[in-house]
């Protein structure tokens, strides 16, 4: 007879080579949840002042899972030259063990001139996620339909993803567009009625906009939610007005420790893109020349990224 403890020791090998994942058991016998684990980008808008194999080179020294290219104009691959380019960044990339399953888009059209090419080829490279551009509301007609129309325009936009197999995200942004009060996203994407879209969610924005009631949204968005933006943010008043400041992670207004409390809770285990939008000599704001040397840039990015794997 085989010994109890053997028994339990071959079916738990044997459902792991079969991909069947395990409860973990606390020695009191109770089931804990499974560990939840992302992985982390780093947001290529703050490396156009370096070239696709250097960029690749440095975010793998400095210990990131993959880059979230910009696929939009100014960005690292110019949407006209997508079918050239795109291919080289994600090659690039792939050199250096790197993954590349989002991109950053201006795409708010699916008939827009170069949207087609720019699914077609992200599909043919195993990307999954792309983020959209953002709608703007026109005062001139209700909130409502407002609503309804970005509705069909992203139902448009989610036929084009089934043929190409791929998720189209919405980014919640501090403002007066689209996506800044979070709920109406919800109301969007509920209308157009797709598994072909989601949200890429933005802690900072959402805070921004709703700095105690953002656990509501983000609940609210949760079973949409596929990727992740991060960066942090303090207020300052600057001339008697309130502004916002961006700032490192952990030195401002975000509480990350109660925010991954909150994504383990939901089990969102969507993967991380890193922003790095506080004062970098240009880098910040996606410059292809730097004020600064570019070691302190990368300083920074090491800075956060190790800051964000002690909080998750």
């Amino acid at each position: 007879m085989m010994h109890r403890r053997k028994v339990l020791k071959t079916g738990l090998g044997i459902a792991a080579m079969a991909g069947i994942s395990q409860p973990v058991m606390s020695l009191a016998g109770r089931v804990l949840p499974k560990p939840i684990t992302r992985k982390i980008y780093l947001f290529s808008k703050h490396l156009h002042w370096v070239g696709y194999d250097e960029m690749s080179s440095m975010v793998s020294d400095l210990g990131y899972d993959g880059i979230d290219l910009t696929v939009r104009p100014k960005g690292h691959v110019q949407p006209q030259h997508v079918v050239r380019d795109l291919p080289r960044a994600v090659e690039a990339a792939d050199k250096q063990g790197l993954e590349v399953k989002m991109i950053t888009t201006a795409i708010t059209d699916a008939s827009e001139q170069h949207t087609e090419n720019i699914l077609s080829t992200a599909s043919n490279l195993g990307i999954k996620f792309y983020r959209l551009g953002w709608f703007k509301y026109d005062l001139s007609i209700s909130i409502s339909e407002n609503i309804r129309q970005f509705s069909i325009a992203m139902a448009k936009i989610a036929e084009l993803n089934a043929r190409y197999n791929l998720i189209a995200d919405y980014q919640n942004h501090a403002g007066t567009s689209a996506g800044s009060p979070v709920w109406d996203v919800h109301e969007i994407l509920k209308l157009a009625n797709s598994p072909y879209l989601g949200v890429q969610y933005d802690i900072r924005h959402a805070m921004v906009e709703g700095m105690n009631s953002w656990p509501l949204g983000l609940r609210l968005l949760a079973p949409h939610i596929h990727t992740l933006d991060i960066k942090d943010f303090e207020w300052t008043k600057q001339d008697g007005k309130w502004m916002v400041q961006n700032v490192p992670l952990g030195q401002g207004a975000v509480d990350f420790r109660v925010f991954f409390k909150l994504l383990n809770e939901l089990a969102i285990a969507a993967p991380i893109s890193i922003h790095f939008e506080y004062p970098l000599g240009g880098a910040d704001h996606g410059n292809t020349q730097i004020s600064i040397p570019g070691s302190q840039v990368l300083k920074a990015m090491a800075d956060d990224l190790s800051y964000i794997k002690s909080v998750m």
